[in-house]
Order: C-alpha cells, then structure tokens, then sequence
C-alpha cells in the first residue's frame, strides 16, 4: 500500500476544510486488480446512488441495518458532501478502462466528545473477499490516529460472520449491545 505522510492540518480558520488529497491511495487486492482509495466528493453522488443500487439486499441490510432500496437525495448528500474536519469518507474506485465504479466506502464521524468517532463500511458484492476491507479499515484508521482521535467503534448485525472476522483480524473487542441482542459494538483504542 502506497502511504502519504498527511500535511499538517493549518485549515482552523476555514468553515469547511478543502479536499485531501494526500490521502488517495492505490491498493492491490488479493486477486491482483488494483483499485483508488481516495476521500468521498460531491460529485461522487451518481457513482454511490449506482453503487448502493446494485448491492444485493443482503449486502444492504448488513450496511444500513433496515431495508434500503435506493438512496434518496438527502442520504446522497449527506454522504457525499462531508466536512473533512468533522468526519472523514474514503470510496474505492475501480477503472476498467472505460469507466470508473465506486466498489466500496468507509466513513467515520468524529462523536460530541472528539476523542472518539463512529464508523461504518460496506463494499460491492463482488469485491468482497479480496482483502478490500481490510485495506479500507487500516486507511480508516490511520486518519483517525493523524486526527488525534483515541476509540473507533461500530455498530454490526450479529449475523455479519464476514464483519466479525475482519473486526477481530484488526484486534475489536467485541461486545453484544445491551439494547439490541442481534447487534454486537466493535471498539478499538487506537494508540
């Protein structure tokens, strides 16, 4: 994986910070294709509406934790046009070299106490199993860590094996949620 040390953030001055582009990455996946991890745009809308659109119903549920057809306008906006100060996105893009797909995302946001944040992660049916994930949690992590951010924690449906064992690989405790039984919370200190 290719890393770039971050510049130091001098944007406090500014309401929304601009786009961080020394945090795109190339990655190889297991089945040597390579995709472009980089921070979520704006004009990402299209490609995530496409990319929730053909995800299986399974693949929904497990993401959303409720039936989700479509992604309506305000959930587009709301996940593609983020305050890089106050949370962080990362979409995987793969190009076949005549168009390029959104294949996965992952998201943080930083919780009211700013020491921790909350994430989540969903990837394209096809392109699970390739080490994607893994690769798009480490990315995660490593911006909540320059972000100065101590606990990462999600939220999974008990049912989600694929889920729970990335979450343990990448060293979660796991705990069943005291509200929901079919809901167990990944924590992780990052030091």
């Amino acid at each position: 994986m290719q890393k770039v040390r971050p510049q130091t953030r001098s944007y406090q001055h500014l309401a929304i910070h601009p786009y961080p582009v020394e945090w795109v990455r190339t990655v190889a996946l297991k089945d040597d294709r390579q995709v472009e991890i980089r921070p979520v745009r704006p004009e990402d809308a299209r490609a995530e509406a496409e990319f929730v659109h053909n995800m299986s119903s399974q693949a929904k549920y497990f993401r959303f934790m409720h039936a989700v057809n479509e992604l309506t306008p305000e959930m587009l906006s709301r996940f593609t046009k983020i305050d890089y100060d106050r949370e962080m996105a990362f979409v995987a893009m793969s190009y076949d070299g005549e168009r390029e797909t959104m294949v996965g995302v992952s998201q943080y946001v930083i919780n009211p106490d700013k020491k921790s944040c909350e994430f989540a992660i969903a990837l394209a049916d096809d392109w699970q199993g390739l080490g994607l994930a893994r690769k798009m949690m480490l990315i995660l992590m490593e911006h909540m860590k320059v972000r100065d951010l101590d606990l990462i924690e999600g939220t999974v449906l008990r049912n989600n094996t694929s889920m729970d064992h990335l979450m343990d690989s990448l060293g979660f405790r796991k705990t069943a949620s005291p509200e929901d039984q079919d809901i167990n919370i990944y924590r992780l200190e990052v030091q």
